[in-house]
């Protein structure tokens, strides 16, 4: 079991003064934040594959919660003060700070965790899953505070890409599948109301009051009553949605896409307030400190950035467009813009470091797995393809699910024949050994 240290060597990022600062200390795209309800604590997740617990008062990380093998893409911090993780392996740790192991490791997903989510009364765990589930696990009543087994929801056609919880103690999940589903949890055997939306969902989110948002990959955050009533959508980015957030007095609303700016929401009156812009790269993950005001990001850039919502300004703000984006000598390159929603995952060169992906440097006519030093999943590593621009481009026409069985590779699809080509021709030559 991997050791849950103390971060003391962990390196920051500080402005001038405390309350300004920006956190750094990830290896990795940030996929994940949470932060409790007195404002005093974050835990972020990382493609690095580890947590990170900060003291925002401080701005000093305390720990580094070691256990995952893969990304951690999930974090929530439950009522009793402990903190529960999901990652890339498909476990759920659920950590006591203070403690060399987590107190309970909850396992039965068959695909990567990707969303967390505690219900009302503090008394359950929901985790969605790449493996096309939901599950509801209890908390209490077995060996470290997790009890039973968990519930399992199935039904969705695809990836669950976001869960969440209303008010009553039901379940939401959207999935790439274009569906939510709303679950009942006095009725466990009663099908679930399922509402079809005009595109993949990415994440979701519930306001105080139970009406749900949802993250399009048509870069529109779609409204929907607590009943899965359609009542309302608003244009937030011009690429999809990968992460959303509500203030927690439900007035606000933060989206966050591809390309690194989060657009700030009205949500009473479904108006685009501001849009924050950052380095250009994927922002994965927010959230709303209590006050609903002081929003926190986490990206591809391995950054938490601090922004206040109502103004739009960045705390701390950091030089933009400089060598943080490695996309800035492809300014106005189409192949490079398709190519954004990947440099989470991929870098280019053969000076820069596997990631959650291996490097793409000399791909063409090299055959799958085969990069030194990454470790393939089994599956992957039985495949047997040589990437060339035929298969690059079908791979993104049929999807990695399809076209690579077993991946651990995110399920994105590229529909436009005319971006896969420009893609292809951007990758042979950004990749090519000089």
């Amino acid at each position: 079991m991997r050791r849950l240290a103390i971060a003391a060597c962990i390196p920051l990022l500080l402005a001038p003064f405390g309350a300004q600062a920006q956190l750094r200390g990830h290896g990795g795209p940030v996929r994940a934040l949470a932060i409790t309800p007195d404002g005093g604590t974050a835990i972020s997740g990382s493609f690095d594959q580890t947590a990170i617990v900060w003291s925002l008062r401080r701005q000093a990380a305390e720990r580094v919660l070691r256990f995952h093998d893969g990304a951690v893409n999930a974090a929530v911090l439950l009522a009793d003060g402990r903190v529960a993780t999901g990652g890339e392996d498909g476990r759920i740790a659920v950590w006591r700070f203070g403690r060399d192991e987590p107190d309970a490791v909850l396992e039965g997903h068959g695909a990567p965790v990707v969303a967390l989510a505690v219900s009302p009364d503090g008394a359950s765990i929901a985790s969605a899953s790449w493996d096309h589930t939901v599950r509801v696990w209890p908390l209490a009543g077995g060996a470290g505070g997790a009890g039973g087994a968990p519930r399992v929801l199935e039904g969705h056609a695809q990836n669950v890409n976001g869960v969440a919880f209303l008010p009553d103690g039901r379940v939401v999940s959207a999935g790439y599948d274009s569906t939510i589903r709303i679950w009942s949890v006095t009725a466990p055997a009663e099908s679930p109301n399922i509402i079809t939306l005009p595109t993949p969902l990415n994440a979701v989110a519930v306001a105080p009051d139970g009406e749900i948002l949802a993250a399009g990959a048509d870069g529109r955050v779609h409204f929907l009553g607590r009943e899965g009533e359609p009542s309302g959508e608003i244009e937030a980015q011009s690429t999809p949605i990968i992460a959303v957030a509500v203030s927690p007095d439900g007035k606000l609303v933060a989206a966050s896409g591809i390309r690194g700016s989060v657009a700030i929401i009205d949500r009473a009156s479904r108006t685009l307030l501001r849009t924050l812009v950052g380095p250009g790269l994927p922002v994965w993950s927010l959230a709303f400190y209590p006050d609903s005001r002081t929003l926190l990001t986490g990206g591809t850039d391995r950054m938490i950035r601090r922004w206040d919502a109502e103004t739009g300004e960045q705390f701390g703000a950091i030089a933009l467009g400089g060598p943080e984006d490695p996309l800035a000598a492809f300014a106005g390159d189409h192949g490079a813009e398709v190519f954004r929603a990947c440099v989470a995952c991929h870098t280019l060169r053969p000076d820069e470091e596997n990631r959650a992906g291996p490097t793409l440097f000399g791909i063409f006519g090299r055959h799958i797995a085969a990069v030194p030093g990454y470790r393939y999943s089994e599956a992957f590593r039985r495949l047997d393809i040589v990437w060339t621009p035929q298969t690059v481009a079908r791979l993104f026409e049929l999807g990695p699910a399809t076209f690579t069985p077993g991946t651990k590779m995110p399920e994105q699809r590229i529909g436009s024949a005319e971006d896969r080509a420009a893609l292809v021709e951007f990758l042979a030559r950004a990749t090519k050994p000089e």
